[in-house]
Formats: structure tokens, sequence, C-alpha cells
């Protein structure tokens, strides 16, 4: 697929890329698993954040335990994540002055997360930006998560957006754009390597937002088409 307009909108993944919330979840995973006597190493979990939780058991446990435990376990993330991390969620620097800058610029910007809605409130609610925002997403806006583009599609629609860039934190992310026919801007900040994002099909990869913030005038971002 391919955008015939010029991108007007930008949408930010959220955990991994605003906020750094990544090992976070791969460890309340690891504790579902865990807990429900399923021998899962947290590597293996964290090559897995990214996509969503309704693809990550059968991804690293196998179709067998997803069928049998499935429910289970994704009940299990939450908990543990909601007990042991939610209060510990921050900011990555200068996501906010990302997310401002955009807007200031004129790009219509929207939170394409594929998360649970109170994670995704949350994160809204310690980067201070929702009056900012075009639009937020969340895993309850769309049958597939990532890679799958569905969420994006929601995203951008509710934007109003002619078409879109991403940003994003793994090769799911990048994968999801692709799928929508959208450049995606990788960040380190999710664990994955530059030549995987890259690999992916990234169209330019920066350590973190806060570079990207400080450097706008030189990528997809500069201004809106």
């Amino acid at each position: 697929m391919t955008q015939d307009a010029a991108p007007d909108t930008v949408l930010l993944d959220v955990d991994g890329t605003l906020v750094d919330t990544t090992y976070h979840h791969a460890l309340a995973w690891w504790r579902a698993f865990t807990d429900a006597g399923v021998d899962v190493a947290v590597w293996r979990i964290h090559r897995s954040i990214g996509m969503g939780g309704d693809r990550l058991v059968a991804e690293v446990a196998g179709d067998d335990v997803e069928r049998e435990l499935g429910d289970e376990l994704r009940e299990g993330w939450k908990a543990n994540y909601d007990r042991d991390f939610r209060d510990l969620v921050k900011p990555f620097a200068a996501a906010d002055d990302l997310v401002r800058e955009l807007r200031g610029r004129g790009w219509k910007v929207v939170f394409a997360s594929s998360g649970k809605p109170d994670h995704t409130s949350l994160a809204v609610e310690v980067l201070g930006v929702g009056d900012q925002l075009a639009a937020v997403t969340t895993g309850d806006d769309a049958e597939s998560s990532k890679p799958a583009p569905d969420i994006l599609e929601v995203a951008l629609r509710r934007a109003g957006g002619r078409a879109g860039v991403c940003v994003g934190d793994s090769p799911y992310d990048v994968e999801a754009a692709a799928a929508l026919g959208a450049p995606c801007i990788g960040v380190l900040t999710g664990g994955f390597s530059r030549a995987e994002l890259e690999s992916a099909g990234a169209a330019a990869v920066v350590e973190h937002v806060s570079e990207l913030a400080a450097s706008l005038d030189g990528t997809l971002l500069a201004k809106p088409g």
C-alpha cells in the first residue's frame, strides 16, 4: 500500500518510544508466564514487546500455550504491571517537547498506541500533552495489533489526516507503517538495534526522541505536506 497524499499527520507509538516502559512490560509478562508454570526467558519476551498482547503469547510460547492459557497470561501481565510498574512510568527526555514542536509546525499529532486504555491514558498524563493531540488510540480500537496496520489506520482516520509519518521503537512499528504505506522513523529506546530497524524498512533511525526533537529540519518531520 502507498499513500497518495502528502503527509499531514504524525503517528507516534507510545511504549518504548515516548515513555520508558519496554522492560517494565517484559518483566510483567515474565512474571505472568512464571506464575503459570511456563518457562520463557525474559530476552525472548523482550524480542516480542511491540506486538500486541493478542500475538505475544503464541509468539514466545507457542500456539498450545495460547489456546490453554492465553487469557490467563494476559490478565497476569496486566495485574503484574499495574501492581509493580505502573507508578514507575516516566517519559523519555524531550518527548513532550517533540509533541509540542510537531504541533507547532502544523502537524496533526496522534498517539497510535495498541496498549491498554488505562496505560495509554497514564502516558498522556505523565507527558502532559493531552491538549496537543488530534487523537489517541488504544488496543481496544482495532481487531489486529501491530505489525498489522489496523491501529494506525484508525489513528489516521480519527485525526482527520490525509497521510502519515510514523515514529516507533520496534520492527513491528516499522512493519505496521509499511503496511499502511507510511514511512517510519525508528528510535533505539525499545532495545532493538539500528540494523534491525533499518532491515525492517525504517526510513531513518535516531537514538531517542530528544535527538529527533532537536533535528526535525533534517527529517521527514520538518513540515507537513
